[in-house]
C-alpha cells in the first residue's frame, strides 16, 4: 500500500481542518498530522494505537509494521532532545512512520467522541461544538431509560474497565446524557447539557470545580478513565480501516494497563 494513499483516506475520514476549527474556537493547541514520515512510500503493515509508547512501538516492530497511527500526538509540546529510550526515537530508528490524529478524529463523523456516546447507548445526538455534516465535539444523546447505577455498569462492561466513578443519585432516572470523550467537559459543556435536558454528563479527567458545578446544577456525573473513553472509539476506527483495506495488514494495540 502507498503511504500517500492511506494518509489521504485518513484525512478524508477525519480532516485536519476539524482540529484547526476546534483550536480556533476554544483557543487550544493541537499537533495532528504526520509526526514521523515513513522512510518509504510502500508500507507493509499499519498499527493503530491510542498512544505512541514503548509497548506499542515494540508491537509494531514485532509485527513488521511500517506505520503507527495514534490518537494522542506522539509529539505534542516542543521537545529539547530525543533519548534512545524515547518511543519516537525507536520508531525513527526502526524506520516506522507515525501519524497522530487528535482533535480531528475526536470531531470526525464516526470519531472517538461519536463512539463514546454510542457506547453508552446514546442515539439521536445533538452536537455541542457543531461543524456540520455530523462532525463536531460533545454530544447530548437520548438513551433508553436507565439509572445511574445501570449506566455505570454499562460503561464498565462496554468500555472494558473498572476505573469509573458515579457522582449523584444512582437510582435517579436517566433518559438523556451529555458526553465528552477524553478530558472535554467544561463549564460550557455543563450549560449545553442542562439546555438539552440531560440528567447526566460523562467525561474523563474532570476538574474539581467543573465536577462541583455539574452536581450543583442537578446533573449526575460519570467520571471515566481518559484511556477507556477514547480507546473504544479508536478500536472502532481501526475496524473501519481494516475492512476498507481488507487485503492489507492492519492491527490494533490495546494497552489494558491504562484502562
Amino acid at each position: 500500500m502507498k503511504f500517500s494513499e492511506f494518509y489521504s483516506e485518513l484525512c478524508e475520514f477525519a480532516p485536519i481542518e476539524l482540529s484547526r476549527k476546534l483550536c480556533e474556537k476554544d483557543d487550544v493547541y493541537d499537533n495532528s498530522g504526520i509526526i514521523v514520515e515513513p522512510i518509504k512510500e510502500d508500507i507493509n503493515g499499519i498499527l493503530f494505537s491510542l498512544d505512541l509508547t514503548e509497548k506499542s512501538v515494540k508491537r509494531g516492530i514485532e509485527e513488521g509494521c511500517d506505520l503507527i497511527v495514534t490518537h494522542h500526538p506522539a509529539i505534542y509540546s516542543p521537545i529539547k532532545n530525543l533519548t534512545v529510550n524515547s518511543p519516537v526515537y525507536t520508531a525513527i530508528r526502526s524506520g516506522i512512520g507515525v501519524v497522530s490524529f487528535h482533535l480531528n478524529i475526536d470531531c470526525a463523523k464516526e470519531g472517538t467522541d461519536y463512539w463514546f456516546a454510542e457506547g453508552l447507548g446514546g442515539k439521536n445526538s445533538k452536537i455541542y461544538e457543531d461543524f456540520g455534516a455530523g462532525r463536531g465535539y460533545g454530544r447530548a444523546s437520548v438513551v433508553e431509560k436507565t439509572t445511574g447505577r445501570e449506566l455505570l455498569e454499562r460503561y464498565k462492561r462496554v468500555f472494558n474497565t473498572q476505573n469509573a466513578w458515579f457522582y449523584g443519585d444512582e437510582n435517579k432516572e436517566i433518559t438523556k446524557i451529555a458526553t465528552f470523550c477524553g478530558a472535554g467537559l467544561d463549564e460550557g459543556g455543563i450549560e449545553f447539557a442542562i439546555g438539552e435536558g440531560a440528567q447526566a454528563v460523562a467525561s474523563a479527567d474532570i476538574k474539581h470545580h467543573v465536577l462541583l458545578e455539574a452536581l450543583q446544577s442537578g446533573l449526575s456525573v460519570l467520571s471515566c478513565a481518559h484511556y477507556a473513553t477514547e480507546n473504544y472509539g479508536m478500536k472502532k476506527i481501526y475496524g473501519i480501516f481494516s475492512r476498507k483495506f481488507k487485503d492489507e495488514k492492519i492491527i490494533f494495540f490495546d494497552d489494558g494497563r491504562l484502562s
